[in-house]
C-alpha cells in the first residue's frame, strides 16, 4: 500500500529518538480531517501518522468496524499517493482482540495500540504480549505500542478517574516480558479538553523512564496520550525525554465543529430563513421570495474550510514536536 508498514515506521521512531523529534499522531473519523493532515503534514516535509479507533471505525463502516476499517484503509491508500511524504497508520486504543486479529490478517495498519491499561499489570502484559506474539505469528508488518498507566478523561469508551504515573522500573519489566516495540506512559496528561496550564505534568518522569530503560538495552520510543491541553512550551518541553509520538485527537475534533460553526455563523442569514418569512425546507421554499445560498450551504464549502484549517493545525504541531523537514521517504 502507499502508505507504510511498521518497519519503515520503525526507522522513522529510531530517527526520532536519535535526533530528539516525534510525530504527531492524529485521529480521523471521516475523509476532510484525514485530508487536511495530508496537506500540513506535505506542506512542512514532515512523515504523517494517522490513527483510527473502534469507534472511528465503527462510523465510518456504518456499525461495522471491519467494513471501516477497509473503507479507511482504501481512502488513505489511495489518496497518499498524492503526497512525497511518508504516511502510516496506527489503530488507536484496541481492546477486542477479535478486532484486532482482523488488523493484524489484514495488514492494513503499520501500527497496533492495545490498551490493557485499565487492567492489573499481569493481565496487562498478558493482552500485550498476545497481540505481539499475534502479529509474529502471521509475520506480518506490524509494530505494537502498549500502555502502562491511566491518565484521567475518557479513551474511546473507557474512563479512569485518577490519574497513575508510570513506574521506570515497572517500565522495564513491562518491555522485557512484552515485546511492545513503543510504550506509552502516564506522565500527567489528560484526555479530552484541559487547560495545560492545570496539568500536573511530570517532564522528569518521561526522562527517568526513558534513561531508565536504556540502561537496561530497552531504547524504545516513548508515547504521549492526552495531549490535547498541552500548551506549547510544554509540548517542546517533553520532546527529547524519549517521547517520539504524541496523540491528537480533541483539538482536531474541536477545530471542525469551530471552523464550521464559524462559516455558518457569518452566513446564517443565507442558510435559515429570516424573521418573518416561513421555514420551508421540506418543500425546499417554493413558495417563497427568499432561497439559501449554495454558495454557503454546499457541504464542500464547508469541507475544504475544514481541510484548510486541518491543514493550518498540523503544519504548526508538526513544527512544534520537530517533524517538520524530517521526512524519510520523498518520492
Amino acid at each position: 500500500m502507499p502508505f507504510y508498514g511498521g518497519s519503515e515506521l520503525s526507522e522513522v521512531y529510531d530517527r526520532a529518538l536519535e535526533e530528539d523529534f516525534g510525530l504527531v499522531a492524529s485521529n480521523v473519523a471521516e475523509p476532510d480531517v484525514m485530508m487536511g493532515l495530508m496537506e500540513g503534514a506535505a506542506s512542512v516535509d514532515s512523515d504523517l501518522l494517522i490513527q483510527l479507533s473502534a469507534g472511528a471505525c465503527r462510523f465510518a463502516g456504518n456499525g461495522d468496524a471491519e467494513a471501516g476499517l477497509r473503507a479507511m484503509g482504501n481512502y488513505i491508500e489511495t489518496i497518499a499517493e498524492q503526497y512525497d511524504i511518508g504516511v502510516f497508520l496506527n489503530m488507536d486504543h484496541q481492546t477486542d482482540m477479535e478486532f484486532i486479529e482482523m488488523q493484524v490478517e489484514s495488514d492494513i495498519p503499520s501500527s497496533i495500540m492495545i490498551d490493557a491499561s485499565h487492567e492489573d499489570f499481569e493481565e496487562n502484559i498478558r493482552q500485550s504480549k498476545k497481540v505481539v506474539d499475534m502479529i509474529e505469528e502471521k509475520d506480518a508488518d506490524i509494530l505494537v505500542e502498549a500502555e502502562l498507566g491511566q491518565i484521567k478523561g475518557v479513551e474511546d469508551e473507557i474512563e479512569a478517574e485518577e490519574a497513575f504515573y508510570t513506574d521506570p522500573d515497572d517500565a522495564v519489566e513491562f518491555v522485557e516480558r512484552t515485546g511492545a516495540d513503543l510504550l506509552a506512559i502516564s506522565v500527567g496528561t489528560q484526555h479530552g479538553v484541559a487547560k495545560g496550564k492545570d496539568l500536573e505534568l511530570r517532564p522528569d518522569l518521561a526522562s527517568e523512564i526513558s534513561e531508565t530503560l536504556a540502561d537496561h538495552g530497552l531504547e524504545i520510543p516513548l508515547v504521549l496520550h492526552g495531549t490535547s491541553g498541552l500548551q506549547p512550551a510544554q509540548v517542546e518541553d517533553m520532546m527529547g525525554r524519549g517521547i517520539c509520538k504524541m496523540n491528537k485527537d480533541t483539538r482536531y475534533q474541536y477545530e471542525y465543529t469551530r471552523t464550521l460553526f464559524d462559516h455558518y455563523l457569518d452566513h446564517k442569514d443565507e442558510i435559515v430563513p429570516p424573521e418573518g418569512v416561513e421555514d420551508q425546507r421540506d418543500s425546499f421554499y417554493n413558495d417563497v421570495d427568499w432561497s439559501p445560498n449554495k454558495d454557503h450551504f454546499d457541504p464542500r464549502v464547508g469541507g475544504r474550510l475544514v481541510r484548510e484549517r486541518i491543514e493550518e493545525v498540523h503544519a504548526d504541531l508538526a513544527e512544534l514536536s520537530g517533524s517538520a523537514g524530517n521526512s524519510m521517504f520523498p518520492k
